[in-house]
């Protein structure tokens, strides 16, 4: 307690492992009382303060920079502190994402059964794929994703899906930030050839990993639509090159277009 006193009547250092300390626990601190204000429907700055164990001053400064960013409302005529819409919108992204992971969770065991192969299920984060589910075939050769496993988009079947959903500027600002890193030989490291595989992948409703990433591995991916028609996440079935044969790509495609599409309808969403 001593220490929050000490800050309070300063400003704390700009630079240097103290600041950033500093920095640190004030983020800790706007957490907890964030965390304890989305617990009650509303309360004072005294109970507050109290709850959390920090100086009013100290708490109202952390209340007020919340509420300047929505998450955190202030009723004039009672004078109570309540939770703000922003906490509300952030709150339900995350109930987006698992709603995706389980209404996909049937489709995909369904994909798995009828190609034989494994299913993913991942989601587009800043340029790159990140796997948050998926059910293994039996095969004892077969894809492993992690999840939270990440992905280039260039060089992954479910990336490319959702890339062709794109238009070309919106992939361009893509690959300016990310590059086209070879993986493989396989991988398509020019701009040219990649638009054309997009372009491909859209007029089919599939893409195709063809050993892009990893050499001896197929994929074949569908994007899923969120309520916006925006390509937010997209299915695919991966096996190795010996079992995937071009027959069985072709064969596969549609499956995985329409198990993506049964995952869109599920989570209300729309191409």
């Amino acid at each position: 307690m001593e220490e929050v006193k000490k800050r309070s009547r300063g400003r704390p250092k700009s630079a240097g492992p103290e600041g950033q300390g500093a920095t640190v626990q004030a983020l800790d601190r706007g957490l907890t009382l964030l965390s304890v204000l989305a617990k009650e429907s509303r309360a004072t700055l005294t109970d507050l303060s109290m709850r959390i164990g920090m100086p009013p001053s100290s708490a109202y400064r952390l209340l007020n920079t919340m509420q300047r960013h929505g998450f955190a409302d202030f009723d004039e005529a009672t004078q109570d502190w309540m939770i703000g819409v922003e906490a509300f919108r952030i709150g339900s992204a995350f109930t987006q994402r698992t709603n995706l992971v389980e209404a996909s969770r049937e489709t995909m065991l369904g994909l798995m059964e009828e190609t034989g192969e494994t299913a993913n299920l991942a989601i587009g984060d800043d340029g790159d794929v990140v796997f948050v589910s998926q059910v293994e075939t039996a095969h004892p050769i077969r894809a492993f994703f992690p999840p939270g496993a990440r992905s280039a988009m260039h060089a992954s079947g479910i990336g490319k899906a959702m890339l062709a959903e794109l238009s070309p500027p919106e992939v361009e600002k893509i690959l300016q930030r990310k590059g086209l890193e070879e993986f493989t030989e396989r991988t398509l490291t020019s701009p040219d050839d990649l638009f054309s595989d997009l372009e491909a992948s859209r007029e089919r409703g599939w893409a195709f990993d063809d050993e892009e990433r990893h050499l001896g591995m197929r994929c074949v991916a569908a994007p899923i639509f969120n309520a916006f028609g925006e390509a937010m996440a997209g299915v695919s079935v991966s096996g190795p090159a010996a079992r995937f044969s071009d027959r069985a790509v072709a064969e596969t495609g549609p499956k995985v277009r329409k198990a993506a599409e049964t995952i869109t309808s599920l989570i209300g969403g729309a191409r």
